[in-house]
């Protein structure tokens, strides 16, 4: 039988045992809480950092070089190859209706909106930007986007882009666009008029390609932005048509100009003034 002795220091090692449990199972809840709070501090950053992508892309891998870019330096795509024009899944009639009703944001250049109505959707038309780092020859689709060819075949014919410039350069894996068509060079004006997107679910971006920027659903004016990279978008930017040889060109000595910002996002160290543009 055990003495009253043997049974305090039993009591005693058990208390003990009790206690180094408590505290373990402490620790391991501690250790379990930060492992919690900095998976949630990576996981919150990294959708940060999408949405200010999606955000942010008038919303492409490409190997920037980290050194490059801090140097303002950006990526050599001039060997990538062209993305295939997209096609829609079912062709527009002959001819569709365009509207463009004015914009709450006045026009940022004197200009009037094109006549609503009736448009062909048949056909493509031929144009020119001559910009001071050289010229960008396009393509415009108009079985791909009646309305925005119309617009933006208007805007050239009233000189709107006429001495402008290209505000935007993203030179980052993700999104490697030139964004143009703000007369006032902060990347916030337009004409003063607004139109519908001409989207569907298949479209896809890619090198090549000529597309509407927007600030959401329906709200394209005059800014668009040149694909001479990737871009990897949610399909809600119009694609209009694409840039020819010379075009591409003259974007990829603009983008390993690289940026102003050296972020991956910003002016692009090369201007690009556009003098003249040229439609028809």
């Amino acid at each position: 039988m055990a003495t009253n002795e043997q049974r305090r220091e039993a009591a005693k090692r058990k208390l003990a045992a009790q206690q180094a449990h408590r505290v373990e199972r402490a620790e391991k809840r501690k250790r379990t809480t930060t492992i919690a709070a900095v998976a949630t501090v990576v996981v919150v950053a990294l959708v940060a950092g999408a949405v200010y992508l999606v955000a942010s892309a008038w919303s492409g891998p490409d190997g920037t070089d980290p050194a490059a870019a801090a140097q303002g330096g950006g990526p050599d795509t001039s060997g990538l190859p062209t993305a295939p024009l997209p096609q829609r899944p079912t062709a527009l009639p002959a001819s569709v209706d365009c509207s463009y009703p004015a914009s709450p944001e006045p026009a940022s250049k004197p200009v009037a909106p094109p006549a609503g109505g009736q448009v062909s959707a048949e056909g493509t038309t031929p144009a020119t930007l001559e910009t001071s780092a050289g010229p960008v020859d396009l393509t415009l689709d108009r079985a791909l986007a009646p309305c925005t060819v119309n617009s933006f075949v208007h805007l050239v014919q009233q000189g709107f882009y006429n001495d402008t410039s290209c505000h935007r350069l993203t030179t980052s894996p993700g999104l490697q666009v030139l964004q143009c068509g703000d007369p006032t060079g902060r990347g916030n004006g337009g004409p003063g008029y607004s139109f519908a997107d001409e989207v569907f679910p298949e479209l896809t971006y890619g090198r090549g390609l000529l597309a509407m920027a927007n600030a959401g659903p329906d709200t394209n004016g005059s800014q668009f932005f040149m694909i001479y990279g990737d871009a990897q978008l949610p399909p809600n930017y119009t694609v209009f048509g694409s840039i020819g040889p010379q075009g591409l060109a003259t974007l990829d000595e603009v983008a390993q100009g690289g940026e102003s910002v050296g972020s991956g996002d910003g002016t692009p160290n090369i201007p690009v003034d556009i003098r003249t543009a040229s439609a028809g």
